[in-house]
């Protein structure tokens, strides 16, 4: 059973649960994923990164960022501290090949 109080916060590239501590999530533009050592303070760990709108961001006043994975220093980053799902742009890719497909 989990504690629904305790904050949990997954990486962007490997899917995997990094330990919290203290119960408050703050993320520096340097901290990296402990298993990976991809950064956590880029686009693709904010709840604005969506990879489907323009410029791969709901916020439309951010400034552009070109490599998504890379630590940024952007105003507007809000860690998105949940599980990230890959499959409904996997099950998009996939409906665009088979339409495409010779």
């Amino acid at each position: 059973m989990t504690d629904q109080l305790t904050p949990t916060l997954y990486c962007y590239h490997c899917k995997k649960n990094i330990p919290v501590f203290g119960g408050v999530i703050k993320i520096t533009r340097t901290e990296e994923c402990p298993y990976c050592s991809r950064a956590l303070h880029c686009c693709k760990m904010c709840k604005f990164f969506d990879a489907r709108v323009y410029n791969e961001c709901k916020e439309s006043n951010a400034d552009r960022i070109v490599d998504k994975e890379k630590a940024n220093f952007c105003d507007y980053f809000t860690l998105n501290n949940g599980k990230f799902d890959d499959s409904s742009l996997d099950s998009l890719k996939s409906a665009a090949d088979s339409l495409f497909k010779k």
